[in-house]
This record gives C-alpha cells, structure tokens and sequence, in this order.
C-alpha cells in the first residue's frame, strides 16, 4: 500500500529498458506490437511464464512467428513488454492527490488502500506471474526489490510527516513500520487475489481490516485525531 506523498514517475522500473526495442514508427507497426503485447498476458497468465511458448503468444495473436521476431528477440522481451505497460497500474501508487488536506488521517489511509487493493485485483494473475519470474530470474527480482524499497521509503516519508504532527507514535521507527505495514497489505492482497485463498471475505472488509490495522500499529487515535494537539499541522 503506497499513501499520499510523491507521484508514479519517481518509482524505479520494473523493467530492465535494456530489453526493449525502440517502439514502431508506423500505425501498423504500433497495431502488431500491442496485439503481441496483449497476446503475451493472456498467455502468460494463463500457462505461467515457464511453460508459455512463442507459438502460443503467436497463435493467440493470430500471427507468425517472423512477425513475433520482427518485435521481439525472446520470450524475455516480450515479458518486459507486458511489464512495461502494465506496471502502473499493478503497483497503483495510491489516489488522487487533491483533497487529501480535506480528509482525516484514517480517511486517508482508507482511500489509499481501497485504490491498492482496486488495482491488485484487476491484475492479480499477473501478481502471480511476478512471483514465478522473481524466484527464477535475478535481474527482475532486483528490479522488484528497488521497486518494493521505493514504496517503503514513501510511506516512510508519510509517517514521518504524522509523526510531526502528533498523530502517529513518536517511539516508532518510520521505516522499519512502513516495511512491515506495506508487506502485510500486500500479502494479504496476494492471498485474497493471486492464489485466491477463500475466506479471505469481501473486498471492503480487506480495507478496512487494513486500515484499523494501520490506524492501531501506528497508535493514531481511531477517531483521527491527534495524540499531540500541540504538535504543528500540515497547514501551519
């Protein structure tokens, strides 16, 4: 879960741009490559990245192998390919940002994790494929891990801020509790939505679960208040 601070741009990659050809120039080009690219996902969610093969992307895209070639040198590419375009949306770096001076500290929290949860939802299958790709592959693993910290440190960044303000537990260690509190929501969304654990209940009950969870290892008052009122505000 990412809060409010920062924007998409100043994440790391998921993708190594080393691997990607300069895009098509022609209307035709840019056509070809986004069915590939489409046919790609399908495949890959639907077999897994080990035993998906360029005749299946090819089939589905209804083309030839050659065409695949023409855009692609491997499996690999076409994988960061996929990545490459859906990769904002998979790591969703929170809500809009204007109004947030408007809602409470709680309502915050909420509004980011409904927007997390949305996005990991819409993209579980390839959730799932990042853990296969990861355990087999270095380079994006490393990608991943830079990507995972990036968020960390922006949701160190938030609690901070709170801390200043009196509404966050002063004694807390910012960073180490927004690792831990961003690895718990994943987690939970990966179980709920990538290996489909039942149980798990609705989609609002993960947000609010997650929420008062937040709201209680950070000690903020469950009323959004602030635990120091003297402590000056973001206005101030």
């Amino acid at each position: 879960m990412s809060t409010t601070e920062g924007s998409a741009e100043d994440l790391p990659t998921l993708v190594d741009t080393a691997l990607l050809r300069d895009l098509p120039t022609t209307t035709r080009g840019t056509r070809t490559r986004a069915a590939l690219v489409a046919a790609a996902r399908v495949v890959f969610e639907r077999d897994g990245f080990i035993d998906s093969r360029l005749t299946d992307i090819t089939k589905e895209a209804k083309c030839s192998t050659g065409t695949f070639y023409t855009y692609f040198d491997s499996k690999e590419q076409a994988f960061a390919a996929v990545l490459s375009e859906a990769q904002e949306d998979m790591l969703h770096p929170g809500p809009p940002h204007s109004g947030d001076e408007e809602r409470t500290v709680i309502e915050q929290l909420r509004a980011g994790h409904r927007a997390y949860i949305e996005s990991y939802k819409r993209n579980a299958k390839l959730m799932l494929l990042l853990e296969q790709v990861a355990a087999i592959d270095a380079n994006f693993r490393r990608l991943r891990l830079d990507r995972a910290r990036a968020f960390s440190r922006r949701n160190c960044r938030w609690i901070r801020k709170l801390q200043d303000e009196g509404y966050v537990d002063p004694s807390l260690d910012p960073l180490m509790s927004a690792r831990a509190l961003s690895a718990m929501v994943g987690r939970m969304a990966y179980f709920k939505y990538a290996v489909e654990e039942p149980d798990w209940g609705s989609d609002e009950l993960l947000v609010e679960t997650a929420t008062k969870l937040w709201v209680n290892a950070l000690g903020i008052p469950t009323d959004g208040s602030r635990r120091n009122p003297q402590a000056p505000s973001a206005q101030q």
